[in-house]
């Protein structure tokens, strides 16, 4: 069964809901029985052999466990003689069967469905007369893996939470990134690791703060396969909501992935991996999303233990946290003696530009371009996402660059990769092909500067040419006779008083020298003019698009003046036909 006809399949059993259930609370029924289903399929073929090794072992009186997960060939077992199948031959006691049967999962799975509060949707359906109607309906389709692969499961479930997200007028995007977004983000990671990744038996970790349903572990995972099946991804993630997180748990037991590397809660707040470092890791944290919830705890971070947490470089303000995923990542790096990190992350335009020298945004700018950490940025088409038509950018971090790359980052501007969708979904209405995701690829890996019908593509610059210093020029006050006030006090006394009402800011480039460009772009027009360096800031931007801008060159103005008096005879003639 493809994915398409799966979902639509499960689509139509949501329809039986009509009437007892708003279509904002289809999701609560059919998200856990599509896992519950899953699972019971995937555990099938080794149910006889687990329950002939449960009674073998208890009576002789050994804790099962190890060996049932030995007979099941997953990391999860079921100790219940029934299966769904088995269910629909007592109606009557469907409720009490359901839920022995869950009950009788190992611990995670357990874990899995109270997340979902699953048992109060047990309890509704069963006074509504449907449960037995839905669980049957279920028992229908085949979910085993041989039937419905990985991919098209997380596809499936992609699907339906964007539906639901939809229906209920919630952020379905906050869930799931687009597949091809990624695969794209994939590659880069690996790109320069290829020569590492194809040794036998290679085992490397990677990390998602804002792990969803999972897609962005999954994919990594099957990318590495498809590079070496022998390599071996240990994968660790934490989600802030309860639906995501279950089928990220399902879909991690399942691959044999451990689940305690799962963790639910608010990366933030409450850090579900500290000090774990990770091989490679990758996020999209929600843009533009306010961290007030959690301030208390983020500032007394940041001010209890500045660099020795993960805010040490600054806290953006308040009401856009996608920097605060940033620093995590950061903090989660291996130290480059230990062979170093290399991260993808997806933020809005803001991070790159917004905040003055000074500002929590400028300061984390200027610690990751300081510390050379930042590889690439990728401008991506608008409309690539589910929930938001803005442009995005992918920032890829490493604490381990490639030679040619040290004290450099590399600039590309993707935004023209794209192809139309045949069918938009939400606010996404255009995708990465395979070739536009293997010319990023390349662009990446080449570190070469390029261009595509005189327009440029990729451009490479210092980390210090995004940097400037602010500095504070001061004019005299003067008093009703035209005479420079001075200072009578201190430090100030003989000295001329600023007026406040004149005070003006100039951004020096860092490269540039202070007093030269005071001397050529300031006392020309201000001679009276002086620096008050006390006041002096460095900050950093990146403002990506002005670096990609071709100017386009007016029109001569003898072809617009002939454009107009074409125009301008064209209505004389329409006047006079009326006028005749």
């Amino acid at each position: 069964m493809n994915q398409q006809a799966l979902s639509s399949f499960i689509w139509s059993v949501a329809d039986r809901l009509r009437g007892d259930y708003r279509q904002s609370e289809y999701g609560k029924v059919i998200l856990p029985f599509t896992v519950l289903r899953r699972l019971d399929c995937v555990l099938e073929k080794t149910k006889a052999a687990v329950l002939a090794e449960l009674a073998d072992k208890q009576k002789q009186g050994l804790n099962p466990e190890p060996f049932l997960l030995r007979k099941a060939k997953q990391s999860f077992y079921n100790t219940s003689p029934m299966d769904m199948k088995k269910l629909m031959g007592d109606q009557d006691h469907i409720k009490e069967n359901l839920y022995a049967y869950i009950q009788a999962f190992s611990p995670a799975v357990r874990d899995i469905f109270e997340r979902f509060d699953f048992y109060t949707q047990i309890e509704r359906l069963a006074k509504a007369g449907l449960l037995y109607q839905i669980a049957e309906r279920f028992t229908t389709v085949d979910l085993h893996p041989e039937a419905v692969s990985n991919a098209q499961m997380g596809l499936v479930f992609e699907e339906l939470i964007r539906k639901f997200a939809e229906i209920s007028n919630e952020t379905a995007g906050e869930h799931f990134t687009p597949r091809e977004v990624i695969r794209l983000m994939v590659n880069l990671l690996f790109v320069e690791d290829d020569d590492v990744l194809s040794k036998p038996g290679v085992v490397r970790t990677i990390y998602d703060p804002t792990a969803g349903t999972g897609g962005m572990l999954s994919i990594a995972g099957e990318q590495l396969a498809d590079l070496n099946p022998q390599a071996r991804l240990t994968m660790f993630g934490q989600e802030l909501n309860d639906e995501s997180y279950a089928i990220c748990k399902a879909d991690m037991l399942i691959k044999g992935q451990d689940v305690a590397n799962i963790v639910a809660g608010n990366t933030l707040s409450d850090d579900g991996h500290p000090h774990r470092k990770f091989d490679y890791m990758l996020s999209n944290p929600p843009f533009g999303v306010e961290w007030k919830k959690v301030e208390k705890e983020i500032r007394k971070e940041f001010e209890q233990q500045g660099f020795n947490g993960r805010f040490g470089p600054g806290l953006p303000r308040v009401s856009d946290g996608s920097l605060l995923f940033l620093l995590h990542l950061l903090s989660k790096m291996r130290p480059a003696r230990d062979g170093g990190s290399r991260f993808a992350i997806v933020l809005n335009g803001s991070p790159l530009f917004t905040g003055g020298a000074g500002s929590g945004e400028s300061e984390i700018r200027r610690y990751v371009l300081e510390n050379d950490l930042v590889e690439a940025i990728i401008g991506l088409p608008t409309d690539m996402f589910y929930n938001t038509g803005i442009s995005t950018y992918v920032w890829v971090l490493s604490n381990r660059k490639p030679t040619a790359r040290k004290g450099k980052v590399q600039l590309i501007d993707a935004s023209g990769f794209w192809q139309k969708m045949r069918k938009s979904l939400g606010s996404k209405r255009k995708e990465l092909s395979d070739d536009h995701i293997a010319e990023i690829t390349r662009l990446f890996g080449q570190f070469l500067e390029a261009e595509q019908d005189g327009k440029p593509l990729s451009r490479i610059f210092r980390n210090e040419d995004f940097g400037y210093t602010t500095l504070t020029i001061e004019r005299p006050l003067r008093d009703e006779a035209g005479q420079i006030v001075l200072g009578t006090k201190g430090k100030q006394k003989g000295k001329p008083q600023p007026d406040s009402s004149l005070r003006d800011t100039e951004n020096v480039p860092l490269a540039e020298d202070i007093e030269a460009y005071f001397k050529r772009e300031v006392l020309p027009h201000a001679p009276d003019a002086w620096i008050d360096h006390e006041k002096s800031k460095v900050g950093y931007e990146i403002p990506f698009n002005r670096h990609f801008y071709v100017f386009q060159p007016p029109r001569p103005l003898e072809v617009i003046d002939a454009e107009l008096r074409l125009v301008t005879d064209r209505i004389k003639a329409m006047l006079e036909g009326l006028s005749s």
